[in-house]
């Protein structure tokens, strides 16, 4: 046990990416993003499975999500140095998730501004001492207090901000995947930061609303879009099409469960029988569905 403990300290004490850029696609004209893995955060990838980046202004850079830990956070910065000699000014959060804020200890400096939906200040003081107490056994990483850095400017509604020559539109979105779901959207080259109300090819996953997400989705689906950025999955050009299996595995659970509601059944039935048919078409699909089926059924239960 103590050689264990010894070799644990030795992986957390050691830099996972020894600072070294990310690999960046340029998914339009200044909108760079790092593409994540389908895997569940473990202590081989250290929670770096989410796709994070930036888009670059005439004046600054604004970040999008800063990785899965402080490490992540380095090498993202490390690629945007690479990229432009423009200074950070933003670091947008788009929700409460460890592989989307764990890097941000890496962005706070002067004269950069954390931001995030009205509610992610609130989520993040919720969950803090969980993920601080289950770091290092989960992701092999050395948390502290001073990582989890709440946004200084909070969107409730719409919040516009300019790069210089380049104005991004942010959008606080109600509960869906989490309550503090926030898009970024760049009018210039008509592409939206979907983050994780948008996954392909990883299942779904709820830790909001089942109801407000197919809300979300069935009013983002109206919209015109060139290019849309999940937060897990590839980036995807033909939007609204991209968007079906997601609204079409959701609705599935929204309906089945609503029979089974309706003609008596527990819970326990739903977890068991209800989606099953989508079992060969989402990667870690056992690792979330049963989840999904409870968090959908919890709330579907007290419908009126």
């Amino acid at each position: 046990m103590r050689i264990f403990l010894i070799l644990l300290c030795m992986v957390i004490a050691m830099p996972l990416y020894a600072q070294s850029a990310l690999s960046m696609t340029e998914a339009a004209q200044g909108i760079y993003v790092h593409q994540g893995k389908h895997e569940l955060p473990d202590t081989t990838n250290h929670g770096a499975i989410a796709n994070i980046g930036f888009i670059v202004g005439d004046r600054c850079v604004a970040v999008i999500d800063t990785g899965g830990n402080p490490d992540e956070g380095m090498a993202l910065k490390q690629s945007i140095q690479k990229i432009t000699s423009k200074p950070v000014c933003y670091v947008i959060n788009t929700h409460v998730h460890p592989d989307h804020i764990y890097g941000n200890i890496a962005f706070k400096m002067r004269g950069v501004q954390f931001i995030g939906h009205k509610n992610l200040a609130r989520a993040m003081a919720a969950r803090a001492q969980f993920y601080l107490d289950r770091a290092a056994e989960q992701i092999a990483v050395d948390l502290k207090p001073e990582n989890l850095i709440p946004p200084d400017k909070a969107v409730n509604g719409h919040m516009k901000i300019d790069l210089g020559g380049r104005v991004l539109e942010l959008t606080a979105h109600a509960a869906a995947h989490t309550d503090n779901d926030l898009t970024v959207y760049d009018p210039a080259t008509e592409t939206l930061w979907m983050s994780d109300l948008l996954f392909i090819r990883h299942l779904p996953v709820i830790d909001g609303s089942l109801l407000g997400w197919l809300k979300e989705i069935k009013a983002l689906e109206k919209r015109s879009f060139k290019i849309v950025i999940p937060g897990h999955g590839p980036i995807v050009s033909d939007w609204p099409k991209s968007l079906q299996p997601e609204k079409q595995y959701l609705e599935t659970l929204q309906q089945e469960i609503r029979a089974l509601i309706k003609s008596g059944k527990f819970i326990e039935e739903a977890i068991e029988t209800v989606g099953y048919q989508f079992k060969d078409q989402w990667l870690l699909f056992d690792q979330f569905h049963r989840k999904n089926v409870t968090a959908a059924f919890a709330e579907l239960e007290w419908e009126e």
